[in-house]
């Protein structure tokens, strides 16, 4: 399906709230597509281009921000009580403004435990743990919103310089073994262009206010690390069963272990006709292995 730059450009003012790795590489690949792009942080920054957005200091901004904004994309996650800050602080402003898009970064978190099964987007999320309640909780806000916001929900998050490869060079790894527990990925640079394939697509592609965004072979975590010491010529250590690594790791760290799914990505790529740039794990390793 041909692309048509003409509905991204010069034309387009992004405001990209929370830049953390998701929004960072987002916000400089729309902006070699001619965008206004203005992202924010929590603390001042150098950068003309950003702004503070901290919902926690009750900062109000300046209405020049806002002035001719057509899209917005939150990656912020829910503040310590379970809201979307987005939304506690700013909601009127937004429902003022003449959006025509408006993204948010969720995670595949919301579907909870499937012992290894397939979950797509016409599933009823089952969240297990809060921070993944949390998540539908703000899912649910969005929608209710009235905005013509688009949720997409995303597994593991990776790419240069945030991979299993800086956590081995940084010894800071534990190689545990699961039987039969399996995890989904995605690239951050197919994160960026499959939102940006879908924008660039919006008169032409039916709209899914729900999609995954993740690649096409889930797989455990051990077949990861042993690519990645393979690739950078180094022993893998033995591995430790998660039964008796369990006990020293963070709830954070256990939490991860205790779920286990697959999503699917057929709605992007089937339906809508995305096509990965990265497709597994060791096409998207490889390219953070020369970038890193």
């Amino acid at each position: 399906m041909k692309k048509p730059a003409s509905l991204l450009g010069d034309k387009k003012k992004f405001l990209i709230l929370g830049c953390g790795f998701s929004g960072s590489f987002f916000a400089k690949t729309i902006r070699k597509l001619g965008c206004t792009v203005l992202t924010s942080s929590r603390s001042t920054s150098r950068d003309p281009n950003s702004f503070v957005f901290n919902s926690e200091d009750d900062v109000v901004l300046d209405e020049k921000i806002f002035k001719g904004v057509t899209h917005i994309l939150s990656c912020i996650p829910p503040d310590k009580n379970g809201n979307d800050p987005v939304l506690e602080n700013l909601q009127s402003k937004l429902q003022d403004l003449s959006l025509e898009w408006v993204g948010y970064l969720s995670t595949t978190g919301v579907y909870g435990n499937t012992e290894g099964g397939w979950v797509s987007e016409i599933d009823q999320p089952s969240p297990n743990q809060k921070r993944s309640h949390d998540r539908l909780n703000c899912e649910k806000k969005w929608i209710e919103s009235g905005l013509p916001v688009q949720i997409f929900r995303l597994p593991g998050i990776y790419g240069p310089g945030r991979s299993t490869f800086e956590a081995i060079k940084n010894k800071k790894i534990r190689v545990i073994s699961k039987k039969n527990q399996v995890f989904s990925r995605v690239h951050v640079a197919d994160i960026t262009n499959a939102i940006i394939y879908l924008l660039q697509n919006k008169n032409s592609l039916k709209f899914y206010q729900i999609i995954n965004v993740a690649d096409d072979e889930p797989c455990s975590q051990i077949e990861v690390m042993r690519y990645c010491y393979d690739l950078l010529g180094l022993t893998m250590p033995k591995p430790i069963s998660f039964e008796d690594a369990k006990m020293e790791l963070s709830p954070i760290a256990q939490s991860f272990w205790m779920e286990n799914r697959r999503v699917s990505n057929k709605l992007l790529c089937d339906t809508l006709g995305y096509k990965l740039i990265y497709e597994n794990y060791k096409i998207g390793l490889k390219n953070c292995y020369l970038n890193s």
